[in-house]
């Protein structure tokens, strides 16, 4: 069983906050982002991207380590590529995607600074944020535009606004009902695609039970993460997005009672009375995929 790599948690990290780029892997998350586009003012570009440059330079991280640069139309988007490259962050985070030409631009610009310093190719990925209905009319072009495209996000406030609406709260089946159709067709067009689908940042650090209710849902819609912007709301993340023990040992059930109708050539599969297909044997190998990544389940054998 392939271990897959994990995305539950996607923390931001402001690029201009040296002790916050210094401990941002320490708190747990499954991916940090260094940010140097919207936690960054103006006048404080420059210095963030020294900031960042530095710590993805001389800082060993325990992490996965992305850097959000500022979009390509931009005064600053190409500057952030040509300083940023040289560091090699794991990823290139792009905010406000709206074309597969602006991934393919990002690309080629890739491709030549692995080029110029010596990095192997295509170790540089790209992960991108879509932000208005442009953007989500081509999701699936902007997640197919390249191979080093690793996940597709949703930016739900910007995207709410684009909507001249608001990012509503509720429980699990009423809050956000102004992104279902975003979020749905952003999940579309990962799977399309084969790449992940990152959630939206919950901005309420004080409210846990609408962040969990969210998390839920959008495990329940198909995402495969979320992105968040405090250390304190990695648990919650994590919680939700890996595999109860309950799940675990379902999935083994399932897949034990399938070996044994495969063994014995038994076109019938059941489990406690109920029908075993297909879909559900894959079901049941996602749940120990994600279990074996989050280090909560061991294959036998390995």
């Amino acid at each position: 069983m392939m271990k897959e790599r994990l995305r539950r948690s996607v923390m931001y990290a402001a690029g201009n906050n040296p002790g916050l780029l210094q401990n941002a892997a320490i708190y747990g998350a499954d991916s940090v982002i260094f940010d140097v586009e919207d936690s960054v003012s103006v006048s404080e570009k420059d210095s963030a991207r020294e900031l960042v440059c530095h710590a993805l330079k001389n800082l060993k991280f325990s992490c996965e380590i992305g850097v959000r640069i500022n979009h390509i139309s931009t005064p600053w988007g190409y500057d952030d590529l040509e300083y940023l490259l040289p560091a090699k962050p794991d990823y290139i985070r792009l905010p406000k995607g709206e074309t597969g030409d602006e991934i393919r631009d990002i690309d080629n610009i890739i491709t030549k600074a692995e080029t110029r310093y010596g990095f192997d190719p295509g170790s540089i990925k790209i992960m991108v944020s879509i932000e208005n209905p442009k953007g989500l009319r081509n999701a699936y072009e902007i997640a197919s535009a390249s191979p080093r495209m690793i996940a597709i996000a949703i930016g739900g406030e910007d995207f709410a606004t684009s909507l001249k609406t608001d990012k509503t709260k509720g429980n699990i089946y009423t809050g956000g009902r102004e992104l279902f159709v975003a979020r749905s067709m952003i999940v579309f067009a990962a799977r399309e695609a084969g790449i992940q689908a990152i959630d939206s940042v919950f901005s309420d650090l004080r409210d846990e039970e609408t962040l969990r209710n969210e998390v839920q849902l959008v495990k329940e819609l198909g995402f495969d993460g979320k992105s968040c912007v405090n250390p304190r709301q990695i648990d919650i993340i994590h919680q939700v997005f890996t595999p109860s023990n309950k799940e675990i040992d379902y999935a083994q059930q399932v897949l034990e009672v399938f070996k044994e109708a495969v063994a014995k050539n038994s076109g019938v599969i059941a489990l406690n009375g109920k029908m075993i297909d297909m879909p559900m044997v894959i079901r049941a190998e996602r749940v120990l995929a994600a279990a074996q990544a989050a280090g909560v389940y061991k294959e036998e054998g390995i």
